[in-house]
């Protein structure tokens, strides 16, 4: 059931690959909230995923964008605003990938090149989604925009590798740039650190069943599903966020506040 929250906001939604994606979940949950929007990522990914589905539920049109391209992205919001009749009230930054980690590369024995190119799709990505917005002035006054990051950023975690290093990044760009933006039109920025996901891109780090079984039975409330996420989403998106800038947001059902837990103590115990 749907409460009108984003009854007649515009937007693009970055990321979305397969039912699975939290950006997946995030357009039809806005779509179910009354906002209209363009669905874009890079042109391999539209090859692999099933977007086309996700753009006949939500009546939204699909652009190929490659987030690290500037002249992509003047294209994604000059054709996103022409299709949507207007500018943009908030902006979905779900994107992540890193070649070390796909190809399984150490820690220890970074190719550097990779390295790059994570920092770039992962983390620099989101300052130049922001920066051709600004001085295409595409965000209408008090908008939002919203990245999704990992608790990885300020903690360690094994096989994560150097996709931490790029959400470190990420975070502080919406620090800067939420200062930016806040000055210039009251536009918001804010990142969402979510629990361990059953995301296409999650499950293919090595040992991510483990650590979702260990993060739920952390967690007070359990892992934060996508859904849930999708949800929070949209609260930023709303009205009801207006004051919400600058801030990494932990959703994540209580893991980053969490010290040991019950169950824990009890699977060490045995």
């Amino acid at each position: 059931m749907g409460y009108n929250l984003l009854a007649g906001k515009r937007g693009v939604i970055f990321g979305a690959l397969d039912e699975n994606s939290i950006a997946w979940k995030v357009a039809l949950k806005a779509r179910e909230e009354g906002a209209s929007f363009t669905l874009t990522n890079a042109p391999v990914a539209l090859r692999m995923g099933k977007i086309n589905e996700l753009a006949e539920q939500c009546d939204a049109k699909v652009i190929a964008a490659d987030a690290t391209s500037l002249e992509d992205l003047e294209n994604l919001f000059q054709e996103s605003t022409e299709a949507l009749g207007g500018n943009l009230d908030f902006i979905l930054h779900s994107i992540g990938m890193s070649p070390n980690v796909r190809k399984g590369r150490d820690y220890g024995n970074l190719n550097y090149d990779w390295f790059l190119k994570t920092l770039d799709i992962s983390g620099l990505s989101f300052h130049k989604v922001m920066q051709v917005a600004e001085k295409m002035d595409v965000i209408n006054e008090w908008g939002s925009i919203a990245a999704l990051t990992y608790i990885a950023a300020q903690r360690n975690f094994p096989d994560y590798g150097d996709m931490a290093q790029a959400k470190a990044v990420l975070e502080s760009i919406a620090r800067s740039y939420g200062a930016r933006l806040a000055r210039l039109k009251n536009i918001r920025v804010n990142t969402v650190s979510q629990s361990p996901t059953k995301t296409t891109a999650g499950t293919g780090i090595s040992g991510f069943d483990v650590f979702f079984d260990y993060a739920d039975k952390m967690a007070p409330l359990g892992n934060a599903s996508a859904d849930d996420c999708a949800n929070y989403i949209v609260t930023l998106f709303s009205d009801f966020t207006r004051m919400v800038t600058m801030q990494n947001l932990m959703h994540d059902g209580g893991f980053s506040s969490a010290g040991i837990s019950e169950h824990i103590i009890e699977e060490l115990s045995k």
